[in-house]
């Protein structure tokens, strides 16, 4: 009988090496998955949130919401789970959470958040309100969170249906500049991957890295991610089956590793720069 040791499975992402977009607790979570998957990960947060134009709108709701005053609160982005975590809201455990995918979702369980309600099919802000709709046949009141260039498709359909929705402008987005230290390891095809977790990052990864080599992967966290990152001019090389980051993760472990070049080669004035990395 052989009773030899049975090796362990190689990590399917050695010698990769690929940049996170976001910060924050979702991207330290994002980072130690893909560390255990064997890849070098490249936190290089791209998009932000700014101040709204209406912060005494913004203020007055979050108030009511710790107070108790709402039996929903929506959130349709990882942007608005920073928003409320910069700004400490409290969100009474009577307040249900309805996060619009499983990547918002992840956002707010990662900063203290509870979650009651991510749709099931559609990740969207109409498949939200469709299914709190079939949830809620009486009357309700409902904090919606938004983007200033975010469609009121949630806040339409809801109120529609009967419920009393009071929509508030949380936050603009804007662009963060990476270094140029991580441009140029994009440029050179020394970031083998590309994680777009949203429309607003792919319009920044376009707007951002002018030269994306053929070899660099980029990948989707959904469908409706990939659609946005293909209007915003990005050749999407795979698209998650489904909107999780473990999801987005294996759909790029499938790939062998883009080139077999040394990533650990010096640079001029550099270090080999193991761990994670931050741009």
């Amino acid at each position: 009988m052989n009773t030899a040791p049975q090796h362990q499975p190689a990590k399917p992402l050695a010698g990769w090496r690929v940049l996170v977009p976001r910060g924050g607790p979702w991207g330290d979570g994002v980072a130690a998955t893909l560390r255990r998957q064997g890849a070098t990960p490249v936190i290089a947060p791209l998009i932000n949130f700014a101040p709204t134009n209406d912060q005494a709108a913004l203020d007055q709701a979050l108030a009511d919401l710790a107070a108790g005053a709402f039996d929903w609160l929506t959130v349709t982005s990882a942007t608005t789970v920073d928003v409320l975590y910069a700004y400490r809201a409290t969100v009474p455990t009577s307040t249900k959470i309805a996060a619009v995918g499983e990547t918002t979702a992840a956002a707010l369980l990662a900063v203290g958040y509870h979650v009651d309600l991510v749709p099931e099919r559609d990740n969207s802000a109409a498949g939200m309100a469709e299914q709190m709709i079939g949830l809620e046949p009486e009357p309700r009141d409902i904090l919606t969170l938004r983007s200033e260039i975010a469609k009121p498709v949630l806040t339409r359909m809801l109120s529609e249906a009967g419920h009393r929705v009071r929509s508030v402008v949380a936050y603009r987005t804007v662009g963060v500049p990476v270094t140029e230290r991580i441009a140029e390891d994009v440029r050179s095809g020394r970031i083998n991957a590309i994680l777009v977790t949203s429309g607003s990052v792919a319009e920044q990864v376009h707007q951002q890295f002018s030269e994306i080599p053929d070899t660099t992967l980029i990948a989707a966290i959904g469908p409706r991610t990939a659609r946005d990152a293909k209007r915003a001019g990005l050749d999407v090389d795979v698209v998650a089956e489904v909107q999780t980051v473990d999801a987005l993760i294996d759909a790029v472990a499938k790939f062998p590793l883009p080139h077999a070049a040394d990533e650990f080669a010096p640079r001029t004035g550099a270090f080999p720069l193991p761990g994670t990395e931050r741009g």
